[in-house]
């Protein structure tokens, strides 16, 4: 059996993580490496699925749960606006392979990072 995810020793408390959110599915933590003002990362509590295309293909439910949550996220700390960010392969810059989503937000007007 592999050992447990960054996200997932966060989530059981072995590494520190400021959690945002928390509901029965999923939950939400700040970046440690920030790419905007509000950077938080949107995570099932599952280890099953690797990247999104895994997750829309076996629990899409799930994966609009993950959306719900960064849609409350973006509410409570970036008015509402929002970049949600999935990246899906190595190659693509994805470093955990437990599925998450980036939500970016409060970027100054027309100073958008990346991209």
């Amino acid at each position: 059996m592999s050992e447990p995810s960054i996200f997932t020793r966060i989530l059981n408390g072995d590494i520190p993580g400021e959690i945002l959110l928390d509901t029965e599915r999923v939950f939400a933590i700040r970046d440690i490496d920030p790419q905007a003002p509000l950077h938080v990362l949107v995570i099932p509590k599952t280890e099953e699925y690797r990247d999104v295309t895994e997750l829309a293909a076996g629990d899409p439910t799930l994966l609009a749960e993950m959306v719900a949550a960064a849609k409350q996220l973006a509410d409570e700390h970036a008015n509402g606006e929002y970049r949600l960010i999935f990246n899906n392969g190595a190659s693509a810059a994805q470093s955990v392979f437990h599925v998450h989503a980036h939500v970016l937000g409060n970027f100054e007007e027309n100073k958008l990072v990346g991209f």
